[in-house]
């Protein structure tokens, strides 16, 4: 149970961050607003690191597989693709679409069992609700 809480907390908190930061965007520019949050990111995590664990930031050099340390690379374009889709979709339809290419991603990701992940077998019925899901956007975006 609570790591379905967990998820629908973050959904909430992708969305609401989207929207501020394509309004940082509007007044500033696409890597200024960017760079902003990836700073304060960056200044939330040293603090939290400073009053919980401190662990050794050397342990990152110990990691097998080093392509893994890309997700901060990652998460720039994840937030610089976010402003541009929210700004030129608005949040509801820019959401709708960022999940659905999660959700793709995410079961071709576990098909192939990719980046280490267990390989899971082929559901019908997981395609089938992808499906179901772009109906949904569809239906959504549908203008009379």
């Amino acid at each position: 149970m609570w790591g379905f809480i967990v998820a629908l907390i973050s959904g909430a908190l992708m969305s609401i961050q989207g929207v501020f930061n394509t309004e940082v965007t509007k007044q500033t520019s696409l890597w200024v607003s960017t760079g902003w949050v990836q700073l304060s990111a960056f200044a939330v995590c040293v603090l939290a690191w400073l009053f919980t664990g401190r662990e050794s930031v050397v342990a990152l050099w110990q990691v097998d597989n080093k392509y893994t340390l890309l997700g901060g690379v990652i998460g720039a374009f994840i937030t610089i693709t976010v402003i541009q889709s929210m700004g030129a979709l608005g949040p509801a339809k820019a959401a709708m679409l960022i999940v659905i290419s999660q959700l793709a991603v995410a079961y071709v990701i576990e098909l192939a069992g990719l980046f280490g992940v267990d390989k899971e077998p082929f559901e019908w019925r997981k395609v089938m609700g992808l499906l179901i899901a772009i109906a949904g956007i569809v239906i959504f975006k549908w203008e009379n």
